[in-house]
């Protein structure tokens, strides 16, 4: 589901570079959809093939494999977000730190760095972004598969405007902005408040109870943009419903917090800037786009 492709009319292009399919809409699907609504060009280049997810047996049935599952998802997590198209990076999901998944030889964990990077890099030259999006240097919730292309993404945003690396078929492109996602903390302390008052434990969270929501809350990151997405959160819903063999119905993995209270809480994607660093006091943006050429 991808094609050579820059704007024609040197128009707005975002990338968002993700791990495994579904980040793409549990993360700021919000985001996604309103560029792509606005017109401009929205791309996903996606890590892994999430085949180390736990899936449900009858949702195999007309599957040959779990990764064809995600991929078949992504593909409609995609069109309903309203994406150009995904550049596959072809990687197996590594699993959570720790795990045996993390030693699988053709694992993202296990992948050189330097191949990464050169894929995510003919991904920019490609698409001729403006804007990049990425996980944070935490990678959202400690998985080492974020994390990896956090750091090949930075590495990719810096070399793919030098003509000395990564020879290719399309001419160097410098990236403007790349930005990473930032979390909600208002919308996290909720959570490890409401968990306990329904028997769950905020420590084990998530389909695989492998998240543990109160050690991410002490790797909270500055938050330079905040984007306004309660328009698109239909949208993002039904893009996290695509994701239906990771929970990803009613609200994906936030489905916990009400309808009401969620769209208060999260109508609004934060993001941290990280190329160019902003000045030290400059005012919170709320377009990616904002001081873009």
């Amino acid at each position: 589901m991808s094609a050579n492709s820059a704007p024609t009319d040197g128009g707005r292009v975002l990338l968002a570079v993700f791990a495994h399919p579904d980040d793409e809409s549990f993360g700021p699907g919000g985001t996604l959809a309103r560029y792509a609504a606005e017109g401009a060009d929205v791309w996903l280049v996606c890590g892994t093939d999430g085949d180390a997810g736990t899936v449900d047996a009858e949702m195999l049935a007309n599957y040959a494999s779990t990764s064809q599952l995600r991929a078949a998802e992504l593909c409609c997590a995609a069109q309903t977000l309203g994406l150009k198209g995904v550049d596959w990076l072809g990687y197996r999901d590594s699993g959570m730190a720790g795990s045996s998944d993390n030693q699988h030889p053709n694992s993202l964990y296990q992948a050189p760095m330097e191949e990464v990077v050169g894929k995510i890099v003919a991904s920019i030259r490609r698409h001729r972004p403006q804007v990049i999006v990425c996980d944070n240097q935490f990678g959202g919730y400690g998985h080492p598969d974020h994390i990896k292309l956090h750091q090949a993404t930075v590495q990719a945003f810096n070399a793919a405007g030098d003509p000395d690396k990564f020879p290719g078929e399309d001419a160097p492109y410098q990236p403007q902005r790349l930005y990473y996602t930032a979390f909600s903390a208002g919308a996290f302390k909720f959570l490890v408040r409401l968990l306990p008052l329904i028997g769950r434990d905020p420590h084990h969270f998530g389909r695989n109870h492998d998240i543990d929501l109160v050690e991410i809350m002490t790797w909270e990151t500055p938050v330079h943009a905040r984007v306004d997405v309660r328009r698109y959160m239909d949208t993002k819903d039904a893009a996290s419903a695509c994701h239906a063999s990771q929970g990803g119905g009613g609200g994906g993995p936030f489905r916990l917090i009400p309808g009401p209270l969620r769209r208060r809480w999260m109508g609004h994607d934060t993001f941290m800037q990280g190329i160019p660093e902003p000045q030290p006091g400059a005012a919170m943006i709320s377009d990616l786009f904002a001081g873009v050429k």
